[in-house]
């Protein structure tokens, strides 16, 4: 599990590898999609915590990039990969933009700091969630900012192959297939739609620190910004983390780049290698020095 490559040469790592999730085709089925749809007023329709107006922000901030299939991360489009059963996504590889669920990540990251799984199933059976919303209740509970699912078996989360985000008024906004551009669409209230989720309202980084995700497996936590001393912790994977500044440290080699920038995390109260931290730049950008 690499990261996205950093803009400067002392940085390190490499694409993060995607959970494909949305087929090219799974809405096909649905109504025809108008190109009033795309250019449609996107904003919360009704009221509803800053926090999750701030991910419907995030989200309406994407109108009109495309949809790709695998496309997509916490920083933006991306170019996707070509799905296998043809169809107007057989060439994702050379579009850049979202596929759904990379889209509802972007804006839960961006919009409220929110660390979404990768993949469809799992953001429809994240633990994190602060409410959790049935078939049977439609849409009349939802604000702005929940999450709307659709699955080939609507009792089984598992099965969820799309997500969009409720904007209000019966509104949604979604990356919804490819040969499309990031959309505003009506609710789909149909036989596969399988309930909604509230990510609103999730823990929010402590004061005086600021949330990036890390990218790799089993990355060593070190009681200082060396590797001299054993780890006091590891992270298992991919991880929400708030760093408190950072430090020079003990240079680090990961993928070919090297970077000397170090985190202090104070949760762990534990040190870990700018270079496993998932950002463009090698110094992070908004993080004080220690």
């Amino acid at each position: 599990m690499h990261r996205t490559n950093r803009t400067l040469a002392t940085a390190g790592g490499l694409l993060l590898a995607t959970a494909l999730t949305c087929t090219g085709t799974a809405m096909a089925a649905s109504s025809p999609v108008s190109s009033t749809a795309v250019a449609a007023d996107c904003r919360p329709l009704a009221d509803a915590p800053a926090q999750a107006q701030a991910i419907v922000n995030a989200a309406c901030s994407q109108i009109g990039v495309p949809y790709s299939w695998g496309g997509g991360s916490v920083h933006g489009p991306t170019y996707g990969q070509d799905y296998p059963g043809g169809g107007p996504g057989a060439h994702d590889s050379q579009v850049k933009g979202f596929d759904c669920s990379h889209l509802v990540q972007y804006a839960a990251w961006q919009g409220a700091g929110i660390a979404l799984p990768e993949g469809t199933w799992n953001q429809a059976r994240w633990s994190g969630a602060t409410a959790r919303f049935t078939r049977a209740q439609g849409i009349a509970p939802l604000q702005p900012g929940d999450l709307l699912l659709w699955g080939t078996d609507p009792a089984n989360l598992g099965s969820v192959h799309h997500i969009a985000i409720y904007l209000g008024n019966g509104k949604m906004i979604e990356a919804r297939e490819s040969g499309t551009l990031v959309m505003v669409s009506d609710v789909r209230i149909n036989s596969q739609y399988a309930g909604a989720l509230r990510i609103a309202g999730a823990e929010q980084p402590p004061t005086g620190t600021k949330r990036f995700m890390t990218w790799g497996t089993d990355v060593s936590l070190r009681p200082d910004p060396s590797t001299r001393q054993p780890p006091v912790g590891r992270l298992p994977g991919p991880t929400a983390v708030d760093v408190l500044c950072q430090a020079r440290g003990e240079s680090v080699t990961a993928e070919g780049y090297t970077n000397d920038a170090w985190s202090y995390l104070p949760k762990y109260k534990a040190w870990i290698s700018n270079i496993y931290i998932n950002d463009p730049a090698a110094w992070l950008p908004g993080v004080p020095t220690c």
